[in-house]
């Protein structure tokens, strides 16, 4: 399946049915009153984030929604029907913008969320409603009230704990692999994966979910490479896991290429460039990334890092342990900040 993480669409809420110009005309009543029924209230347009949704793919085709019209008013003050509601699904995770202002209407931040974006519009009255003393026959109605309609941009944003972030052959992919039961595409070339995978990583009796980021490179702030396509999923991560590949760090410069990519974090958002990274050099098996990790240890600024194998297994158990840690970590300190300040 492709992944879809970006649709332009058009919504438009039911019009509401017109209100009935009827008489009450019965055998032994010919000059009964007006007796015309109102009309039905257009529909609402309503998105629900579904569990069940994974991308945006389903929109991908169709770019137009309508809900239904309400139905016009009847004589015998009969209502009309109200039109059924239009029910867009989207995963979690998802924000609906409106694509002329760019103001954010909604942020799906969690699953089974309801949310009426436009309400359809209200029926018009009948003519028995505007009988009165001085009117006893009144021959008009009113229309029903016309329904809305907005240009949307449907952005999703992935849901995760961790995101695990590097430069394009880091070792990302396979890294994932081991942890969790996720099955991404690995090859020894770089942007081998296209798409962020989602992983489920267990431990003993706790849990937790990581995506596997496409690999950045410099200028992905402004959409170089595969840029901010990707570089909105991690957003909404609690912590970054920065991956490197041991054996591609440059001896006169060992700190440049995780320069570079928090270079572009400050860039795309100050806010994502201050979350908390976990520093991972990878593929120790690999000769010399030994010397290459002393040497990255040994320069000014370097941060805490840990070293692991996805081949070998080298520190795969201590790496996830210490995501677990994190996130816990970052979860109390949320709570925290969320508490309400005693009395």
């Amino acid at each position: 399946m492709k992944f879809i993480d970006e649709v332009c669409i058009t919504v438009r809420s039911g019009d509401g049915g017109g209100g009935c110009v009827s008489f009450r005309r019965e055998k032994y009543i010919p000059k009964g009153g007006p007796d015309g029924g109102d009309g039905g209230k257009g529909g609402d347009v309503v998105f629900f984030s579904s569990p069940r949704k994974r991308t945006l793919q389903h929109f991908q085709h169709k770019k137009e929604y309508s809900a239904e019209k309400g139905q016009n008013g009847q004589g015998r003050q009969k209502t009309g029907r109200s039109g059924a509601d239009l029910l867009l699904e989207v995963p979690p995770g998802t924000v609906i913008t409106d694509a002329e202002s760019g103001a954010v209407l909604k942020d799906f931040s969690r699953a089974e969320e309801h949310f009426i974006l436009l309400p359809g519009g209200r029926g018009g009255q009948g003519n028995a409603r505007f009988k009165s003393s001085v009117n006893r026959t009144p021959r008009f109605s009113q229309p029903g009230e016309s329904g809305q309609h907005l240009h949307l941009k449907l952005e999703l944003k992935l849901l995760a704990d961790v995101g695990i972030m590097g430069f394009p052959n880091a070792g990302k992919s396979t890294l994932i692999r081991v942890i969790s039961a996720a099955r991404p595409k690995v090859a020894d070339y770089p942007f081998t994966t296209l798409i962020p995978n989602l992983g489920v990583v267990r431990m003993d009796d706790e849990s937790f979910v990581v995506a596997d980021i496409p690999g950045l490179i410099e200028g992905a702030h402004s959409g170089a490479g595969l840029g901010i396509r990707f570089l909105r999923h991690i957003e909404r991560t609690r912590i970054l896991l920065h991956l490197m590949d041991a054996a591609d760090i440059d001896p006169d410069n060992p700190l440049s290429r995780f320069a570079a990519i928090n270079k572009e974090l400050e860039r795309y958002s100050p806010e994502l460039a201050k979350k908390k990274q976990l520093v991972v050099l990878s593929k120790m098996d690999l000769p010399g990334a030994d010397v290459a990790a002393e040497l990255f240890a040994m320069t000014e600024g370097a941060p805490e890092f840990m070293c692991i194998s996805a081949a070998t297994g080298q520190g795969i158990r201590d790496l996830k342990y210490r995501m677990l840690k994190m996130i816990q970590d970052a979860d109390r300190k949320r709570d925290a900040e969320e508490e309400p300040p005693s009395a």
